[in-house]
């Protein structure tokens, strides 16, 4: 195969102290990725012991919604973490936000139920997920600006490792997803299976702690001259980089958002067990760990735009098809061939996201403006995805309401993404 129609070998290898530094900024974005994916995978479980209203319909949507609720932080998470991260350093950015990610987690594996403490349950809950949403808003930023600087001729391959760690994120969610539902038995995951993933998202934060505080600053960040007002220079000076970074984001962030909503959706709608939901989304774990990069890479040699428009129009045509056969054919085979398309176009799209985001913007306020337009993105359109879902499925009864949720979110990222070519267009005249 030619340099011309894939990316080379060397465009996807690195040497040792690269790898170090995309595994210290990934790691902290992983374990913030594995949370969330845990959180939503047991939803149904996590409903009955914390969020109990006497109907399970109710329940479910009561903890979606405090899912859900933990996204009105991210912007402002996005505002200190990213202002902190443009004045401080990248590098002091990522140290604080794995420990507030830490100490969330830590909240919600030890958290007595609702049985044991009542209201306190559910409150307990809001908090730990409003830390973490708090501390997610500057991590993306963070840690894209921190991989993007490091190797400006290659933005896109290590950007991409983003997108890599949150596969790998989902392929260890859902392993233990399948090994728990598919070994203990309901008394036993209500009773405490539900915990052993959260206390296993413990043990990465002190590794990623101690990678983070060894690592150096940004080449990029040492040599620009630092502004103390990144915030105001971002709207006085690039509103509309802000809003077609919020608009580029939108169907990365739901189609991330569906898949965590997919083993629920099994369950609930197609009577799909729950050990071969998590068992099909295991595929999309690895189709996006394997496929970001070499999008990353290639997306280097052959420009961001023109993939992630691919993936979107693709989203637009497909996502009905998809959703309307395994709605009428709701069976193993079909959920797992719709998870690897869902993932693989998805990984087209996002595997090439960080980087464009991170070209936006520049140095001076690169993580206060790739925060931002990230996280308000996030917050709107994927943190409420999967209650806007099961809330479009109650009231209307369609099955296909993920498909339409998706197409309208494909549309939006399309006209984002053509604004963006028309002005890197301009900027090369």
């Amino acid at each position: 195969m030619t340099q011309a129609s894939a990316p080379s070998l060397a465009a996807v290898t690195a040497p040792p102290r690269a790898w170090r530094i995309i595994a210290a900024a990934s790691i902290g974005n992983a374990l913030e990725w594995f949370d969330l994916v845990v959180y939503g995978f047991f939803a149904v479980t996590i409903s009955r012991l914390f969020f109990p209203a006497g109907d399970d319909s109710v329940s479910l949507l009561l903890t979606l919604g405090t899912f859900g609720v933990s996204f009105f932080m991210r912007p402002l998470g996005a505002i200190v973490l990213g202002v902190y991260a443009d004045r401080a350093g990248r590098k002091a950015a990522l140290t604080l936000s794995i420990l507030l990610m830490m100490t969330g987690t830590l909240l919600i594996a030890v958290m007595p139920t609702h049985a044991s403490i009542g209201v306190f349950a559910p409150l307990g809950i809001v908090l730990a997920r409003m830390i973490q949403g708090f501390s997610a808003g500057g991590e993306f930023g963070s840690a894209t600006a921190f991989l993007s600087e490091h190797a400006p001729d290659r933005r896109g391959f290590f950007a991409s490792w983003q997108a890599a760690s949150q596969g790998l994120t989902t392929l260890l969610a859902a392993l233990f997803g399948s090994f728990l539902t598919g070994t203990l038995s309901p008394e036993q995951m209500q009773s405490w299976g539900w915990r052993i993933p959260f206390l296993f998202g413990l043990l990465i934060g002190p590794v990623a702690y101690f990678i983070r505080k060894r690592l150096d600053e940004t080449p990029e960040f040492l040599a620009a001259e630092a502004t103390q007002t990144p915030l105001a220079d971002t709207f006085q000076n690039q509103k509309e980089r802000l809003v077609l970074a919020i608009g580029a984001v939108v169907v990365a962030t739901v189609s991330s958002y569906l898949i965590l909503y997919m083993p629920t959706y099994a369950v609930k709608q197609l009577g799909i067990p729950s050990s071969a939901a998590f068992t099909a989304i295991i595929a999309t774990g690895v189709v996006q760990l394997v496929g970001a990069p070499l999008v990353g890479a290639w997306s280097d040699t052959h420009g961001r735009t023109g993939i992630m428009l691919g993936a979107a129009v693709l989203f637009l045509l497909l996502a009905w098809p998809a959703f309307h056969t395994l709605a009428t054919h709701p069976t193993f085979a079909v959920m797992l061939g719709v998870q690897i398309f869902v993932g693989i176009v998805m990984v087209a799209y996002y595997g090439a996201l960080p980087a464009l985001l991170s070209e936006l913007f520049p140095t001076q306020t690169r993580t206060t403006g790739m925060s931002l337009g990230y996280n308000i993105a996030v917050t709107i359109f994927g943190g409420f995805a999967p209650f806007v879902i099961a809330w479009l499925i109650s009231v209307t009864g369609n099955k296909l309401a993920p498909s339409f949720y998706l197409m309208g979110a494909a549309a939006i990222s399309i006209v984002a993404l053509l604004r963006i070519r028309a002005l890197q267009t301009q900027m090369r005249r």
